[in-house]
């Protein structure tokens, strides 16, 4: 009877453990997040599910090209997706749809030429502790050319995107573009 009743507590201590290592781990470590909307197409697709490493920027600053998962300057609960374009201390300006950093005409090769818009905007310097955000479908996207203040700040970083794990055909990892 004894070792009955030791065999259930240790069950329970496991389970318990476990339960909150998986909570731990999805509070610091990593998270899934569900694509909502086309603003990242033809990179991700509406109700893909992607890994979200929310570990990356404690160790390092978030760099151009990544793709992060964020809450936006705006009054929403919503998760944002979208892809950095630029960060603190450059200077971002688009004309006729192609972005500038720092005077230099960016190539997005993740951009299909039909889904460029025709935007315009005049020369911003990101501030510290903040980066510029863009939509990979820039006619489709909601980001920081219509944002309050036009940047997100780093601490609303959830964190970077690193692999769609759902729908299994569309299994891959994402880099940095």
């Amino acid at each position: 009877m004894r070792s009955g009743l030791i065999e259930i507590r240790d069950t329970v201590l496991a389970v318990a453990v476990a339960i909150v290592l998986a909570l731990l781990m999805r509070q610091f470590v990593v998270e899934t997040y569900r694509v909502n909307g086309e603003s990242m197409q033809p990179t991700l697709q509406n109700g893909e599910r992607l890994l979200v490493n929310k570990f990356v920027f404690r160790f390092q600053k978030p760099r151009v090209g990544e793709i992060i998962v964020f809450h936006p300057p705006l009054p929403t609960n919503e998760a944002y997706v979208k892809r950095i374009v630029a960060v603190a201390g450059q200077t971002i300006s688009m004309q006729n749809g192609y972005v500038y950093i720092d005077g230099h005409v960016q190539n997005e090769p993740y951009l299909p030429a039909a889904w460029r818009d025709h935007y315009t905007l005049a020369p911003l310097t990101v501030p510290a502790g903040d980066v510029f955000v863009l939509g990979d479908h820039r006619a489709a996207s909601e980001d920081s050319r219509f944002f309050p203040g036009h940047f997100v700040p780093v601490r609303s970083i959830h964190g970077e995107a690193v692999l769609i794990w759902w729908p299994p055909a569309d299994f891959r990892t994402l880099g940095t573009a």
